[in-house]
C-alpha cells in the first residue's frame, strides 16, 4: 500500500517532520511526502480529493475544513490521527531596529508570508484580537526566504517567522543580528485566551544568535489529520509509528522533541486534547490510543 503526506514546502516545517515520520513508515509502505501550495489548506484540499492520506495542518484550519468555512467551499470529513508538536511563531527584526514590541510595528513594513498560506491567517488573527488593523502597517507577501532577504537589505522592518528550529531562520540569525520582538502587558493573555487553539510558549535562551533570554510567545498546536474514508488499518499503523518511535523521532528532527510530551497529555486529558475544532478521531487513531493506554 501507498501512503502519501501532504506537507509545506521542501524544507520547511511540515516537509521536515513528514520526512522524519516517513522514514519509520517505509518499513512497510511505499511513502511520499508532497509538498502542498497553502500547506495546512492545501493538505485539507488533497485529504478531500483523494491526493493523500495524511496531511499536516496548524489546529486552526482543521475545524474550518470540517465546517466547510473560508476559505473552504464545502466541508471536508477531516478525522484526527496526531499531534505533531507546539512551536513559537515570533516576529523579528534587526538588532539595531526601534521596534520592540508587537504595537510597535504599526505603520512599519511587515513580511507576512504569501496571502493563501497558514502563517498568513495566525497574523490575521493574532492582529484581529490585539485591535491592530491591516492598514495600520504595510504588509509585504513574500514567502520566508525571501522575507530574511528583505530584511537583511533593510526592505522591511519586520518578519513573521515559522516555528523554529527552522533552517530559514536560522540562516537569517548567522547573517545578520536579529531581535525577538515581545508582546505588550496583558497581549499574549489575550490571543491565548480568545484564539484557543493557541498555547503560551517559552522561545529558550540561544534558541539562534541573537535570543538573549527567554521570551514568551504564541505557540500554535501542529497536527496531522487524515478523511474519514482512509483504511484504519494504515492510520493505526502510522500512530503506532509515532508512539513507539518518539524519541528517535526527536533526535532525527528537533521539532519533535516534544512529542511524547503531546502523548501524555492525550493519556492525561483525554480525546479532547487532539480533536481540535471538533474533528473526532479517527477510528484506527483511537485504536492505537488504547493500545498504548493512551485512551
Amino acid at each position: 500500500m501507498n501512503i502519501r503526506i501532504g506537507t509545506s514546502e521542501v524544507d520547511g516545517t511540515f516537509h521536515r517532520q513528514g520526512e522524519a515520520i516517513a522514514s519509520f513508515l517505509r518499513k512497510k509502505y511505499t511513502v511520499e511526502t508532497k509538498p502542498m501550495t497553502g500547506s495546512s489548506v492545501g493538505s485539507a484540499l488533497g485529504l478531500d480529493s483523494g491526493e493523500l492520506e495524511f496531511g499536516f495542518s496548524a489546529s486552526n484550519w482543521i475545524g474550518r475544513a470540517l465546517r466547510g468555512e473560508n476559505p473552504f467551499d464545502n466541508p471536508i470529513s477531516l478525522r484526527m490521527v496526531a499531534p505533531a508538536n507546539v512551536g513559537p511563531m515570533f516576529f523579528v527584526v534587526r538588532e539595531d531596529s526601534k521596534l520592540y514590541h508587537i504595537n510597535d510595528m504599526r505603520g512599519c513594513r511587515v513580511a507576512v508570508n504569501f496571502r493563501d498560506s497558514g502563517m498568513f491567517q495566525h497574523t490575521k488573527t493574532i492582529f484581529g484580537i490585539l485591535g491592530i488593523s491591516f492598514d495600520e502597517f504595510a504588509p509585504v507577501y513574500v514567502g520566508f526566504e525571501e522575507g530574511a532577504e528583505k530584511l537583511i537589505k533593510g526592505e522591511i522592518d519586520a518578519q513573521w517567522q515559522c516555528p523554529i528550529p527552522n533552517p530559514v531562520m536560522t540562516k537569517l540569525a548567522n547573517k545578520l543580528n536579529v531581535r525577538v520582538l515581545e508582546y505588550g502587558s496583558g497581549q499574549l493573555e489575550e490571543v491565548i485566551e480568545k484564539g484557543k487553539f493557541y498555547r503560551q510558549t517559552t522561545m529558550h535562551k540561544g534558541s539562534f544568535r541573537g535570543v538573549l533570554s527567554d521570551t514568551k510567545q504564541v505557540g500554535v498546536l501542529n497536527v496531522i489529520a487524515t478523511h474519514e474514508r482512509v483504511n484504519s488499518e494504515q492510520v493505526k499503523d502510522f500512530v503506532v509509528s509515532m508512539i513507539t518511535n518518539a524519541r528517535e523521532l526527536g533526535k532525527i528532527e528537533e521539532l519533535f522533541t516534544g512529542l511524547n510530551d503531546l502523548f501524555s497529555e492525550i493519556g492525561k486529558e483525554g480525546r479532547s486534547i487532539i480533536e481540535p475544532g471538533c474533528v473526532r478521531l479517527h477510528d484506527g487513531a483511537v485504536e492505537a490510543y488504547r493500545e498504548f493506554g493512551l485512551l
